[in-house]
């Protein structure tokens, strides 16, 4: 007669494939560590219904809930290869997309702005529209060199163009500058996000997944792309 540890074995045993359908996410486990484990399942069952007490036999709706608790483990672990071959598979697709891309300008999260031949470009992000919007220049030393006033934006990107002058209309030297916006709507301010403007040289594929080189700006995760000009 199995003695009364044995169920509390079969738990163990549950507990533990659970656990590891449950980390799958983090860490996938081997198809054949989890048919071990299903073996192991099995057969501490058919031992246990070979050994029961005739007078105490085991609830056989305890039995055929872990049945189909230990079936629900095994799908899931399946499914989660599935994905994962079908991500393996994207990920040379996504490479060759973001090749594609080498050599055109995009707008990403940053405040810096470079003055090249009388342009340059940058852009922002509205949290709602906005009634009034303002862009500010600074030269290296901090110092305001012009205003734009785009007036209404509407929400989501937009970019702008400084033509290379200050305030007062004279030419200023090509360079790095950097920038700041301000936007509000009815006297209320709305929310604005600086993206940078730079043109994609280099793409890389890393532990992280795909990054992009742009301009001076490196490691810019491919989602970070807001907008390609």
């Amino acid at each position: 007669m199995v003695s009364p540890a044995q169920p509390a074995n079969s738990a163990a045993v549950f507990a533990a494939l659970n656990g590891g359908a449950s980390s799958a996410a983090a860490a996938t486990t081997s198809n054949s560590s989890t048919a071990a484990m299903q073996d192991q399942f099995m057969t501490l069952l058919v031992t246990q219904l070979k050994n029961q007490d005739p007078l105490n036999p085991m609830d056989n709706a305890q039995m055929t809930s872990q049945m189909a608790q230990i079936n629900t483990v095994s799908g899931i672990n399946q499914l989660n290869a599935t994905l994962q071959a079908l991500s393996a598979s994207m990920t040379p697709n996504q490479t060759v997309q973001a090749a594609s891309m080498i050599g055109h300008g995009v707008l990403v999260p940053g405040s810096g702005v470079d003055l090249a031949n009388g342009s340059g470009l940058g852009g922002f992000l509205l949290s709602g529209p906005s009634d009034s919007t303002k862009v500010s220049i600074y030269d290296g030393s901090g110092a305001l060199v012009n205003t734009l006033n785009l007036g209404a934006q509407p929400t989501g990107v937009s970019d702008w163009q400084w033509n290379g002058t200050d305030s007062y209309g004279n030419a200023v030297p090509s360079g790095s500058y950097t920038f700041k916006v301000e936007a509000s709507m009815s006297g209320s301010a709305v929310a604005a996000n600086t993206l940078q403007y730079g043109v994609v040289n280099s793409v890389t594929q890393g532990a992280t997944g795909l990054t992009l080189g742009v301009g001076s700006l490196q490691n810019v995760a491919l989602t970070q792309v807001q907008q390609i000009l």
